[in-house]
């Protein structure tokens, strides 16, 4: 199958293209390389590439795909907050509009890197795919608004399949920071401490990027009435903690960490428990990945790819990372690349 990979060049993406090829699928990959630099130890090799913003991708640079799987996106909320105009037109606008355009050019599988953070305060209880949507963020909001607008452009041609990823953790080449187990087992190597800025309490699925790489290979796989329309909680019960239970277990996998939760940013409403069993019996599908074996590879990783503070806080960071190439010059106000390349 001809896969067409949006955002290959992000933490995700970078997991995702080597799953999809020992699949036996041809991919290449579309991206206009934000955090293309954003490595830690040795660059990953490269698919063909298409270095194209999302917002002007246009139909025939999806000609002759049979799939898009797409992950392009401003990811993390504190970004959607400091600008949600831009969050909405790139996660909301952009993904719409490539989806149509990837109608139009006969592409027959559309799977979209939802979230399962549209559950918002979901509380103790385990919600599946039927529940409630009650996004807080303006990250969350974007990704109900396409699940709902891509839903509409279901036909026999064409079917979408919405793939709700748990909160994701593990190591990639091109590292991400700014996600709960990865922040808290860097700055446990970096520090010694262990620490959690919440009183704890709120409940977070979690998925290793290995596996949410593996989820989208059997969507591509699967039989085309088994996804149609169909929305996917990506993850394992097993992974459902308390960040102050992620946390003890950065705690056992970091030599000498201790543990400091302060409650100095107070309660956090975003709260939930995420049931996968949808995935199980319909997919055939499960997450392996533990969260204590998720921190075990993170510390690993880390000590021997030589993890720095510098890069930890700034070029794993989203936020400050597009902020640097922002008063670099790099990107523009609405965080149009001005340099490609640069």
């Amino acid at each position: 199958m001809r896969v067409l990979v949006t955002g290959h060049q992000g933490y995700l993406g970078t997991v995702m293209v080597p799953e999809l090829q020992r699949a036996g699928h041809e991919v290449t990959g579309l991206d206009i390389g934000y955090f293309a630099d954003c490595v830690l130890g040795e660059t990953p090799p490269a698919p063909p590439t298409l270095t194209v913003d999302l917002r002007d991708v246009t139909v025939d640079q999806l000609a002759g795909f049979d799939a898009v799987v797409h992950l392009a996106a401003l990811s993390n909320d504190p970004l959607g907050a400091l600008a949600p105009q831009i969050t909405y037109d790139i996660n909301h606008h952009a993904s719409v509009r490539l989806a149509r355009l990837a109608k139009d050019a006969g592409v027959q599988r559309f799977l979209y890197a939802s979230t399962c953070s549209v559950y918002g305060a979901a509380g103790a209880d385990l919600v599946t795919e039927d529940a409630p949507l009650r996004p807080l963020t303006p990250y969350a909001e974007s990704k109900v608004r396409v699940e709902d607008d891509v839903a509409a452009l279901a036909d026999s041609g064409f079917a979408p399949v919405f793939l709700r990823n748990a909160t994701a953790f593990g190591f990639s080449p091109r590292l991400r920071a700014d996600i709960v187990l990865n922040n808290l087992v860097g700055y446990a190597v970096l520090t010694g401490e262990v620490r959690v800025l919440s009183d704890g309490t709120p409940w977070r699925p979690l998925v290793h990027a290995q596996d949410i790489a593996r989820a989208f290979a059997t969507c591509l796989e699967a039989p085309a009435e088994a996804i149609y329309c169909r929305a996917y909680n990506v993850g394992t019960e097993t992974n459902n903690l308390t960040v102050a239970e992620i946390a003890q277990s950065v705690v056992e996998a970091v030599p000498g960490a201790t543990l400091a939760i302060t409650g100095e940013s107070g309660a956090d409403p975003r709260s939930y428990r995420v049931d996968f069993s949808y995935a199980r019996k319909e997919l055939g599908f499960e997450a392996i990945w533990s969260i204590p074996e998720g921190a075990a590879e993170l510390y690993r990783e880390y000590v021997a790819r030589g993890l720095t503070s510098d890069a930890f806080f700034q070029r794993y960071t989203r936020l400050a990372h597009l902020t640097s190439l922002a008063d670099a010059g790099v990107l523009d106000d609405e965080l149009r690349r001005i340099r490609i390349g640069a």
